[in-house]
C-alpha cells in the first residue's frame, strides 16, 4: 500500500466527510515519518478505506470509524504541533490601477475585515503599509475608532514599518530610514500604540534585497523580516549584513496570497522538521487588488480546529510566530549577501519614475542639510519636509518605482514629484538666502583678501550676530 492510493481518495472526495478523514489521514501518515511513530495504524485504515472503495464507495459511519480509528492512534501526537493562522490583506498601491481605485480598495477590504471580526470573535488580523492608514484617516475616519478598539484588543495586529511595502534595491539607505522614522511616529499617534512594538517589517511581494537591508532595517528597530520573493534558501534563517548587523527573518514558502485549505497541515508539519519549531505560521487572505480573509477561510478555521488528528489550528498574529522562533535563534542558518531578484526588466523600465526618484530623494536631503545649517546658526526656524519625503516613500512600493505599473500610476508619481521638487527647492532657496544674508561681507569691501577676511571671524560660523 503506498501513497497513491491515497491520492486516488483525495481525488475522489474533495470535500465532505471524505475531504475530512483523508486530509487527517495525510497528516498522520507525515506524522509518522516526522515523529518516528508506527504507521501501520495509519496504513491499516487506508487500506480499508480502498477496499470500500472499490467495493462501491464510502459511506458516513464508514468515515466515521476511520476517523475514530485515526483518533485512537494519533490524537494526542498529532496536537503537539501548531499553525497560527494569520490573515492579512495585500493592498498593491496604484499598480494596475490609480489612485482613485486604491482609496475604495483599501475601505472596502478594512470594513470587510471589521465585519467578520464581529462575526467570529477569535479572528485576528494582520495588515502593514503606514499609507493604508493614512487613507482610512483622510477618506473615512469614522472607521479610525473601530480600527484602534481592534489594536487594543490584540485582534488587529500592525505589521507596518515602513511607509510602503518598497522595493529593497532602488531605495537608499537614507529613504528607508524615513520609511521607518515618518511610519513609527504616524502610526504611534494615530493609533496609540508605542514605537517600540513595531518591530516586524512585512515585505512579501517585494522584487529582491541588497546585501545592506539587514543594516538599515536593524538599525532603525526591526527586528523581524517577512517576505516571499528573492533567494530559494532556508525558510527561517538570520539575514547578515556586511556591517554584521541581523534580522530574524521567514520567507514565505508557501505563497502569501494562499487560502485556507486542509493542506496547511502536512505543510506545517514539514516547515516543523526543517526548523525543529512545533510552531508554523498560515498567512492567508484575498490580495493585491485587496480583499483580505473571506468568510470561508475563517469557518474552515474553526473547523479544522475540531478535526482530531490535525494540529492545534487557531486564529493568531505574525508577531506571535517570531517570539517563538526567537527561541531556536541561535540554532537557525546564517544568510549573507543580496536576495535578489525576480521580474527581469522591471528595474529598466518606465525610466522617468527611478529618474524622479532619483532626483527627489537628492534633492530633500540637500535642503535638509541647508535649513538645519540655518536653523543650528538661529538664521531661520527649523522647517519640516515630511509631507514632501512622503509621496516620494509612497512612490518607492515594490510595483511604482520598479516600474512594473500602468502609466496611470506613472503620471501620477511625475505629478508628486513636481510637489516634492518644489517644496524642496523652496526650502533650500529661503535657507541659502538666509546663510548669504548673514554673512559679514563689510571687510571685503576695502579690497582685502576674502581668505584672510574669513580666518578673522567673518561668515557663518566664525561671527555671525
Amino acid at each position: 500500500m503506498d501513497l497513491r492510493h491515497l491520492s486516488e481518495l483525495q481525488k475522489r472526495y474533495p470535500d465532505g466527510p471524505g475531504c475530512r478523514v483523508l486530509s487527517q489521514l495525510h497528516y498522520a501518515l507525515r506524522l509518522c515519518e516526522i515523529d518516528n511513530l508506527d504507521p501501520e495504524p495509519a496504513y491499516s485504515v487506508l487500506r480499508d478505506l480502498a477496499a470500500l472503495q472499490r467495493e462501491g464507495g464510502v459511506d458516513r459511519s464508514q468515515w466515521q470509524a476511520a476517523e475514530q480509528a485515526l483518533s485512537d492512534a494519533y490524537a494526542a501526537a498529532a496536537r503537539r504541533y501548531t499553525v497560527l493562522c494569520a490573515g492579512h490583506a495585500h493592498i498593491d498601491m496604484n499598480w494596475m490601477w490609480g489612485w482613485d481605485e486604491t482609496v475604495p480598495v483599501t475601505l472596502d477590504t478594512f470594513e470587510t475585515v471589521l465585519k467578520l471580526m464581529e462575526e467570529f470573535p477569535d479572528f485576528t488580523f494582520s495588515q502593514s503599509q503606514a499609507s493604508v492608514y493614512e487613507i482610512v484617516e483622510r477618506f473615512a475616519p469614522a472607521m479610525l475608532d473601530a480600527i484602534r478598539r481592534r489594536v487594543r484588543e490584540g485582534r488587529w495586529e500592525v505589521t507596518a514599518s515602513t511607509w510602503v511595502e518598497a522595493d529593497r534595491n532602488m531605495v537608499p539607505a537614507e529613504s528607508v530610514a524615513r520609511h521607518l522614522l515618518y511610519t513609527r511616529r504616524y502610526l504611534s499617534r494615530l493609533l496609540g500604540i508605542p514605537i517600540e512594538s513595531m518591530a516586524l517589517d512585512f515585505e512579501p511581494d517585494t522584487f529582491g534585497h541588497g546585501a545592506h537591508t539587514p543594516t538599515a532595517l536593524a538599525r532603525g528597530g526591526v527586528r523581524w523580516y517577512y517576505h516571499c520573493r528573492g533567494d530559494e534558501g532556508p525558510t527561517l534563517y538570520r539575514w547578515r549584513a556586511p556591517s554584521g548587523d541581523e534580522v530574524l527573518s521567514y520567507r514565505e514558502p508557501d505563497w502569501y496570497l494562499g487560502p485556507i485549505a486542509p493542506d496547511l497541515a502536512v505543510r506545517a508539519l514539514d516547515f516543523c522538521a526543517e526548523t525543529g519549531l512545533t510552531t508554523a505560521l498560515w498567512v492567508y487572505g484575498v490580495g493585491d487588488h485587496g480583499g483580505g480573509p473571506t468568510r470561508r477561510d475563517l469557518t474552515r478555521i474553526t473547523e479544522y480546529a475540531d478535526w482530531p488528528v490535525f494540529p492545534t489550528i487557531r486564529f493568531g498574529r505574525i508577531d506571535e510566530f517570531f517570539r517563538q522562533a526567537e527561541t531556536i535563534r541561535d540554532a537557525l542558518p546564517v544568510v549573507e549577501g543580496e536576495l535578489n531578484f525576480v521580474f527581469t526588466g522591471c528595474y529598466t523600465s518606465q525610466t522617468r519614475i527611478k529618474e524622479g526618484n532619483y532626483h527627489c530623494q537628492k534633492l530633500l536631503t540637500q535642503a535638509e542639510a541647508w535649513d538645519a545649517l540655518a536653523a543650528i546658526q538661529g538664521l531661520r526656524p527649523a522647517g519640516s519636509l515630511a509631507d514632501a519625503w512622503k509621496p516620494v516613500l509612497f512612490n518607492q512600493f515594490h510595483d511604482i518605482v520598479t516600474g512594473s505599473c500602468v502609466i496611470a500610476t506613472r503620471e501620477r508619481a511625475m505629478g508628486e514629484y513636481q510637489q516634492v521638487k518644489a517644496r524642496a527647492g523652496a526650502m533650500r532657496s529661503q535657507a541659502l538666502r538666509a546663510i548669504a544674508a548673514a554673512v559679514d561681507t563689510s571687510s571685503w569691501a576695502d579690497g582685502s583678501d576674502t581668505a584672510e577676511s574669513l580666518s578673522e571671524g567673518a561668515g557663518v560660523g566664525f561671527g555671525v550676530a
